[in-house]
C-alpha cells in the first residue's frame, strides 16, 4: 500500500514541479537565482543543522548519514510560502506553492546507504513595475521565471562505530529567462529584451559524520562536509522586440529580432561546513554548524549585468530536537518529536554597497503515523532577507514546509517458501 501511494504521489508532483516557480524575490534576478532546496523539512525546522544520527529520514546535505538508515524511505516535501515586499514607500506581498524534493533512500547493508532524488535547486520568479513620474522618461517592467533542478545521488559508508563517510553527485538542468520593457506613458508600444538561458553542469560533495559517547546518557556528534566548485555551462539568447503590452504583464509581440550574445560559465562556489553537537540518543540534541562559502568567485549569467558585486559568504545555522518518549503506547505527544533553531547569512551579494543578508528562526513538529517508523513533519520559518537601504528591497517571509516519509523494509528473506 505504501509503495503505491508513494508512486502515485511521484508521478504527480514530478509532473507538477517541471516549470514551476518557488521565487517571487527580485533578488533571483542575480546570479541563477534564489536557492529552494534548504534541507528536508526534518533538518531544516532544526535551522538547518544536518550533523544529528537519524535513522529513518533520509539526509541530504550530509551524505554520510545515509550510512545509519534502517529502512528503506521514501520521503516527498513541499512548501508554501509568503513574502511581503518592502521599500521606503511601498509595500506588496507575494505567495507561492512549491515541490521541495522527492527523495527515495535505502540501506543497502547494516554499514552501508544509498539514496536518489529530484529537486529544485533554484528558482528565478519576479513582476516589477517602475512607474516614472515624468512622462518624458521611460517607465519599466520586469519579469523573470524558470530555476535549475537537480538530479541527485549519495551514498554513506559506515567505517566503524564513530566514524561515516559519504559523497553525493548532483547533475543540474534548466532554463531561466528573464525580460524588460521600457515604455512611454502616452505610447501604445515598448520596446522589450528578453535574455534566455538553458543551464546545466554537475558538481560533488564529499561528507564525513563522528560521534562518541561522553558517558551513559550523553553523545558527542561532528561533521563536516566540503563542497568543491563547480561549473555551469549556460547556452544563452537574446531577443529584441517591439511589444503591445497589458496592466497584467501580458504581451503581444509585434516584430522581434535575435541579437548574438556570448555563451557563459558561472562558477558553483566551493564551501565548507563544519558542525558540533550534543545530546542523548533518540531523547534530545543541539547543534551548531558553521559555512564558509567563496561566493566571491559567483557571477551573473550575462556579462553586461553590473549592478551587483559578490562577495565570501559565511553561514550559522543553530538547533536541535525533543522527543519525550518515542516508545510511549499511552501518549501519542511523548512520541512525536518538537524541533526549533535559526539561521544568520551574509549571502555574498553586494548591491550598491549593501551586503545582503539573511535570517530566520524555525519550528517543527515530527508526527508519528500509527504503529510505524512512517512520519509526518510539518515546518514552520520566518525570516528576514535585505534591507530597505539605499533603494533596495526588504523581504519578510514566512515559510510551512510539509513532507511525509514513509518507511519500508526490502531485502527481507522470505522464511516461508
Amino acid at each position: 500500500m505504501i509503495k503505491q501511494f508513494i508512486v502515485s504521489l511521484t508521478l504527480i508532483f514530478t509532473v507538477a514541479a517541471m516549470g514551476q516557480t518557488a521565487s517571487s524575490s527580485p533578488y533571483s534576478f542575480y546570479g541563477i537565482g534564489d536557492l529552494v532546496f534548504k534541507g528536508t523539512v526534518e533538518t531544516r525546522s532544526m535551522g538547518g543543522i544536518n550533523m544529528l544520527k537519524d535513522s529513518i529520514h533520509v539526509n541530504v546535505q550530509n551524505a554520510a548519514g545515509l550510512s545509519d538508515l534502517m529502512y528503506t524511505t521514501y520521503t516527498i516535501g513541499g512548501n508554501l510560502n509568503k513574502t511581503s515586499l518592502q521599500t521606503t514607500s511601498d509595500n506588496e506581498s507575494a505567495q507561492r506553492i512549491s515541490l521541495d524534493y522527492l527523495l527515495i533512500g535505502m540501506p543497502i547493508t547494516k554499514k552501508f546507504g544509498v539514496a536518489v532524488g529530484l529537486m529544485p535547486y533554484t528558482s528565478v520568479g519576479y513582476q516589477i513595475r517602475n512607474i516614472s513620474d515624468d512622462e518624458s522618461e521611460p517607465s519599466y517592467r520586469y519579469t523573470g521565471t524558470g530555476g535549475i533542478n537537480r538530479v541527485y545521488a549519495g551514498l554513506g559508508y559506515k567505517l566503524n562505530k564513530s566514524f561515516s563517510v559519504g559523497a553525493d553527485f548532483n547533475y543540474n538542468f534548466g532554463e531561466i529567462s528573464t525580460s524588460n520593457i521600457s515604455f512611454l506613458s502616452d505610447i501604445q508600444y515598448g520596446t522589450r529584451e528578453k535574455n534566455v538561458s538553458n543551464i546545466s553542469g554537475a558538481n560533488v560533495n564529499l561528507a564525513m559524520m563522528y560521534n562518541r559517547k561522553l558517558n551513559e546518557k550523553l553523545t558527542l556528534f561532528g561533521s563536516a562536509v566540503y563542497s568543491p566548485e563547480g561549473t555551469l555551462t549556460l547556452q544563452n539568447e537574446r531577443n529584441i522586440a517591439t511589444v503591445q503590452f497589458s496592466e497584467t504583464f501580458g504581451e503581444t509581440v509585434i516584430e522581434s529580432e535575435d541579437i548574438p550574445v556570448e555563451d557563459t560559465k558561472i562558477k558553483i562556489p566551493s564551501k565548507f561546513t563544519f558542525g558540533l553537537g550534543i545530546g542523548q540518543m533518540q531523547k534530545w540534541s543541539v547543534g551548531a554548524e558553521l559555512s564558509i562559502i567563496q561566493a566571491s568567485k559567483t557571477s551573473n549569467r550575462f556579462t553586461d549585468i553590473r549592478q551587483v558585486s559578490f562577495e565570501n559568504s559565511t553561514k550559522l545555522n543553530i538547533g536541535g530536537y525533543y522527543l519525550p518518549n518515542f516508545k510511549s503506547f499511552t501518549s501519542y505527544f511523548s512520541r512525536v518529536n518538537y524541533r526549533a533553531g535559526f539561521f544568520y547569512q551574509n549571502t555574498g551579494m553586494v548591491i550598491n554597497n549593501e551586503s545582503i543578508t539573511n535570517f530566520g528562526i524555525t519550528f517543527g513538529l515530527g508526527l508519528p503515523l500509527g504503529g510505524s517508523f512512517s512520519n509526518m513533519n510539518i515546518g514552520y520559518e520566518y525570516g528576514k532577507r535585505g534591507t530597505t537601504n539605499a533603494g533596495l528591497i526588504q523581504e519578510n517571509y514566512s515559510n510551512i514546509t510539509i513532507s511525509l516519509s514513509l518507511n519500508d523494509k526490502w531485502f527481507l528473506k522470505r522464511k516461508i517458501d
